[in-house]
């Protein structure tokens, strides 16, 4: 089976790893069918966990890569870095801007992006959605760079991120499900909602992997453009929802760095 998946094609690897990391997210939403709630120190400290995943992801999976790529490809590396990486922050600001979406425990006077009449529902699922979409395109430009045929591109780099980025993605459904239903949605509905936050994975995945697969010279900047745009997800989202109550900062700080810890290892095992 495992060899079966690594002759494939890389689009096709992106797709069905991207797949995976989409049914993670559904399984953490489907909490909500064993619990009306999960405190609020365990959800605090899945985000912790879910940051440090990133974090990890952002070094050892894309930024370490495209610096190491960049400098095979004869490109300045610090330069490549830092243009993919601010670009992949730029972007994604500009898409907090302008995306509706309401982050999980805040009213909706205090939603982001352009003003709609949009439910509370649809703007919860479009604030996870929103910092899923970097997370989708790091796994395809990943899988894509293998094909680039790179020493500094491995497939067991890329098992390794779409992994780590699953474990993490299970913490997100499960903060898009509880609120729903602690506000009186159906389980049902809280799934669904839960779930609909992964499905733009698979497709940022394609993207991602056919995007390198046809311009392999941009391939540093778009890996450095993925972490750029995950950094930005942790700094702006995940750590400070994760950090709402003081009394919880510590333990959270700890479940953080034991995030780190277990994408470190993934990627060290595994690359």
């Amino acid at each position: 089976m495992i060899d079966s998946f690594l002759n494939l094609n890389p689009v096709l690897q992106a797709f069905l790893a991207t797949l995976f990391t989409w049914g993670v997210t559904a399984a953490g939403a489907a909490l909500v069918f064993l619990k009306k709630t999960v405190s609020q120190k365990v959800l605090d400290s899945m985000l912790g966990f879910a940051a440090g995943v990133m974090i990890a992801a952002s070094f050892w999976s894309l930024l370490n890569p495209g610096i190491e790529m960049a400098e095979q490809l004869g490109q300045t590396p610090w330069l490549t870095a830092v243009i993919g990486f601010m670009g992949g922050g730029i972007f994604m600001r500009l898409t907090d801007k302008l995306l509706p979406h309401l982050h999980p425990g805040l009213r909706m006077d205090q939603a982001e992006g352009i003003k709609t009449s949009w439910q509370r529902s649809t703007l919860l699922v479009l604030a996870i959605t929103l910092h899923n979409i970097p997370e989708g395109l790091a796994i395809g430009v990943a899988f894509g760079a293998v094909a680039s045929g790179l020493p500094s591109a491995t497939i067991g780099g890329a098992i390794a991120l779409a992994i780590g980025i699953g474990i993490q993605n299970f913490p997100e459904g499960t903060a898009v499900s509880m609120p729903l239903r602690r506000e009186g949605m159906s389980q049902g509905k809280s799934f669904l909602f839960g779930q609909a936050s992964g499905m733009v994975e698979p497709v940022a995945g394609v993207v991602g992997a056919l995007f390198v697969l046809m311009m392999q010279p941009i391939l540093p900047y778009a890996l450095c453009f993925a972490a750029g745009a995950m950094i930005f997800v942790v700094v702006e989202e995940l750590i400070p929802e994760s950090q709402r109550k003081y009394e919880n900062i510590d333990i959270v700080t700890m479940a953080t760095m034991a995030g780190f810890s277990v994408m470190m290892i993934l990627d060290v095992a595994l690359g």
